[in-house]
């Protein structure tokens, strides 16, 4: 027995030296990598005319019959290498004349999926830097937009950067499929052009602010809150302190500047809407919102790509943000619980009734 305890003993000390050498190995490299993880990133190009034409072959494919399938393929394969021979004779013919090569106009597919802080305008504004300095005359970019809104400075940056678009000629248009209201409305009006799902929500041209206030369970159970400012308007409303009708009146009177701000943006980039009529807050469905001007047709982001298909290279393009150890640590964490969690409520709602 003395012998066993003994041994665990060492045991103990070696796992804990071994630990502790893993511990300030990964600190090392964490603290190293930190900053480079931060703000190193990639970008990714997937040309969609490839990957419509497969699913429209692997359909081909199943319905075909064996005979039918192997002419079809036959016929696939000339056109391909007559099409590839009638490109490169004509580019040589081109290059001998001196002339520009004439290529297809490019559609570039951009995605914003909002939440309140519009934190995807990180990866937006990469996406669009990398494209002002490569985009052609006649190459056009459409933003599939999907957003409720949130802060106000964050979806002013993102509608800013739609706006570098603009400024240089470039042909924007924002599909909706779901949801572009409040900010993300600020966003959508920048477009040249605006097509949304039959019911998709737009609108929301509002502001909106709300805070609990703990005074009365602060002084109910005799805690005191001091705040201290330098300025008569450095804090209107507070959480924890008592708020004044004077404070409060400053406070709307923020907010109906700010939603005035928002109606000049909206008027300025969309002339078209009876801003009076649409800045009431108030959200329409598709077909509500083409009637009062928010939107130009009714379309989804599918249909938009696919009328494109024929006459112009469809590139999805998309900035992905270099992740730190620790972030995709915790991704791994919270993945592993889901399914923990899932499995569990699957085993419960399989369990037969007692």
């Amino acid at each position: 027995m003395e012998f066993l305890s003994e041994y665990g003993l060492f045991l103990a000390q070696a796992i804990t030296v071994v630990v502790a050498i893993g511990a300030v190995i990964i600190l090392i490299a964490a603290a190293g990598q930190r900053q480079k993880a931060e703000s190193e990133g990639h970008l990714e190009l997937r040309k969609l005319n490839d990957r419509y034409r497969d699913l429209r072959d692997a359909i081909r494919e199943a319905t075909l019959e064996p005979a039918q399938r192997k002419e079809h393929r036959k016929a696939e394969k000339k056109r391909e290498k007559r099409e590839a021979k009638e490109k490169a004779k004509a580019a040589k013919n081109q290059a001998k004349s001196g002339e520009e090569i004439d290529e297809a106009p490019r559609l570039y597919v951009l995605d914003f999926h909002g939440d309140i802080r519009a934190s995807a305008v990180a990866q937006l504004r990469e996406e669009i830097s990398a494209l002002v300095g490569e985009i052609r005359e006649g190459d056009e970019v459409l933003l599939r937009l999907e957003s409720p809104g949130g802060l106000v400075h964050g979806y002013g940056l993102a509608a800013s950067q739609l706006q570098r678009l603009r400024k240089r000629g470039v042909k924007l248009t924002v599909a909706v499929d779901k949801v572009a209201a409040s900010g993300g409305y600020m966003m959508a009006c920048v477009a040249d052009r605006i097509v949304a799902a039959p019911f998709a929500v737009i609108g929301s041209i509002g502001v909106l602010a709300q805070l609990p206030n703990f005074h009365r369970l602060l002084k109910k159970n005799d805690i005191d809150f001091e705040l201290f400012t330098a300025g008569e308007y450095k804090r209107t409303v507070t959480v924890f302190g008592e708020n004044t009708d004077k404070g409060r009146e400053k406070f709307r009177e923020e907010l109906e500047d700010t939603h005035e701000l928002f109606k000049s943006f909206v008027k300025e980039n969309r002339e078209c809407v009876d801003i009076d009529t649409v800045a009431t807050g108030e959200v329409w469905y598709g077909q509500r919102a083409l009637d009062v001007k928010l939107v130009d047709e009714l379309e989804t982001s599918d249909d938009y790509i696919q009328q494109k298909l024929e006459s112009h290279g469809i590139y999805e393009l998309r900035y992905v943000p270099r992740k730190s150890w620790q972030q995709k640590l915790g991704f791994a964490a919270e993945n592993a619980m889901e399914r923990s969690f899932l499995k569990l409520w699957q085993a419960a709602s399989n369990r037969p009734a007692q």
